[in-house]
């Protein structure tokens, strides 16, 4: 143990959990305060019971966010120009043309992610020969005037630029020099064939990034001294210096999947489905031995290629509204968050249900539990008032009906969910025990279990805080991929390339900080083969 402080940190959409080890004792101290960019700092001084102006002593704090995630979802990244070899301009416009929906009469297309593309002469061969540079002068010219044009950020796609990185990089340094201080160049961000996914990726890399180092740089403005390690969306910290856009989706999720693994394996259970409700959603996951990751996923309508844990999310969590539309009641997916928040908090913008009233109401949550007093009287009226529109529509009900209505939709919303990454996959959910946490999950545990045949039910005493508990359990490490190449992996010699990658991984974790002596031995590898591309993914780590 150090001499420090350590603080272990889940800035969710509604709340903000907060951990905190007293070097002294060995004492863990919990917090939970309502989310805002400030809020791990609020949390990190109530554990330290210092005064809000008073400074916060060095530290070393591990954190998750979803900051990045909350941008995408809610297109409010940084604006983003586009540099791609001449003739792409429309590509990532284009995309796949791959409709969901198939019988859909009105398709409604995501809005790519960039403001402004300009197209330079930069060509390489399959192989990574150049073909074309673009001169220096012209590319300086048209930089600039995406830089006028108030463009903060940069995503660089050059054709084939994952067989040879030269190009991308010149076209990087120039952009630099110019005067940006963010780029994103695809090499680096998917460094694999297809240059669709890589644009995507890239640009999600590029959009998000830079709102992520303003955020990072305004918490460590406030903690001299201290260190910050973010949590990534595969499941392993890093540096607060070095946390990506691409990287950063599934950040506070992540931690919890890590937290309840630990829990599940102490326990004596070898396999398990997470189960954690939060305050806006409830993301399951599950758990055979080793974690479930993938490798490309589409979020938000944007396809991203970059290592993350296998998590299914819906729109049921403490928050989320539960409304009558004139013929059926609904729970979500829009949630009260943390501002109003549900009736009972007694904010007075607050006017929709919420699944924590309706808790609150069928007598399944303690209002003695909360830091402050919920009161039942506006959830009464609005359920009253649902119950006249029902009447109206030919529907009576009671109220207790209705209440138990709403909750019936959400529990059938979060089974649905976890029969998705269970029976779904080819596994039967009732081999697994469920490991309950999130700050909601409590409350509708026993009743999924019932639903879904599962025996074992395991709620840790952290389960309100448990993915904070995950920055505290996980280990620090560092992803990339590399392309290998049109091969058989049954015959094929990859070694170089990994041993090429583990080099890689050694000196960037170096960089942060880790001693190379203490680096973990082990590395973790997973080959994958899509039709006709292959390509490697190495993780390295530092325990």
């Amino acid at each position: 143990m150090t001499d420090r402080w350590q603080f272990w940190i889940d800035r969710g959409g509604t709340f903000t959990d907060c951990m905190g080890l007293d070097p002294k004792t060995g004492e863990v101290r919990v917090a939970k305060v309502l989310s805002s960019n400030r809020a791990p700092l609020v949390g990190i001084r109530r554990l330290l019971g210092v005064a809000e102006d008073a400074p916060i002593p060095p530290c070393d704090v591990r954190m998750g966010t979803t900051v990045a995630t909350n941008a995408l979802l809610e297109r409010k990244g940084a604006r983003v120009g586009l540099v791609i070899t001449r003739g792409f301009r429309d590509l990532l416009a284009i995309g796949t043309q791959a409709r969901p929906d198939i019988f859909a009469l009105d398709i409604d297309k995501p809005d790519v992610l960039y403001d402004r593309v300009i197209e330079v002469d930069a060509r390489l061969t399959p192989d990574g020969a150049v073909l074309a540079r673009p001169p220096p002068p012209a590319l300086r010219r048209e930089l600039a005037t995406l830089q006028e044009a108030g463009i903060e950020s940069l995503a660089v796609v050059v054709i084939h630029a994952y067989a040879n990185p030269e190009l991308e990089d010149e076209i990087a340094q120039i952009a630099r020099e110019v005067g940006f201080t963010d780029v994103s160049i695809s090499s680096q961000a998917a460094n694999e064939i297809g240059m669709t996914a890589r644009g995507d990726t890239t640009s999600v890399d590029a959009y998000l990034t830079p709102l992520i180092r303003r955020y990072v740089d305004a918490l460590l403005a406030e903690l001299p001294g201290s260190t910050l390690k973010i949590m990534q969306s595969s499941g392993d910290l890093t540096d607060a210096r070095a946390f990506s856009g691409r990287n950063a989706i599934l950040s506070g999720p992540a931690g919890g999947v890590v937290a309840y693994a630990h829990v599940a394996r102490a326990a004596g259970h070898d396999r398990a489905i997470g189960f954690d409700m939060g305050g806006t959603s409830t993301d399951v996951s599950r758990y055979d031995g080793r974690f479930e990751r993938t490798y490309e996923t589409e979020v938000a309508g944007v396809r991203l290629r970059a290592p993350m844990m296998a998590i299914h999310t819906v729109a049921a969590g403490g928050g989320s509204l539960c409304r009558y539309d004139g013929y059926r009641l609904t729970v979500g997916p829009q949630s009260a968050g943390a501002v109003p928040g549900p009736l009972c908090y007694g904010h007075p913008d607050a006017r929709d249900l919420a699944l924590t009233d309706i808790n609150l109401f069928l007598g399944h949550l303690r209002s003695d539990r909360f830091p402050f007093e919920m009161t039942l009287d506006r959830v009464e009226a609005a359920l009253t008032e649902i119950q006249r529109a029902m009447a109206r529509r030919g529907q009576p009900r009671s109220v207790e009906d209705i209440a138990a209505g709403f909750l019936e939709v959400a529990n059938a919303s979060m089974a649905d969910a976890i029969r998705q990454v269970s029976v779904a996959q080819g596994v039967d959910v009732r081999d697994y025990a469920l490991v309950v946490f999130g700050g909601a999950g409590g409350q509708h545990a026993t009743a999924l279990a019932r639903r879904l045949g599962i025996r074992t039910v395991i709620i840790h005493p952290y389960a309100g805080v448990l993915s904070a508990y995950g920055m505290g359990l996980a280990d620090v490490g560092w992803h990339a991929s590399a392309d290998a190449g049109r091969v058989d992996l049954q015959t094929a010699n990859v070694e170089p390339l990994l041993t090429s990658l583990e080099a890689e991984a050694r000196r960037a974790l170096i960089e942060q900080g880790h001693r190379d002596d203490r680096l973990a031995a082990a590395r973790r590898l997973d080959l994958r083969y899509r039709g006709t591309e292959t390509s490697l993914t190495v993780a390295y780590g530092a325990d």
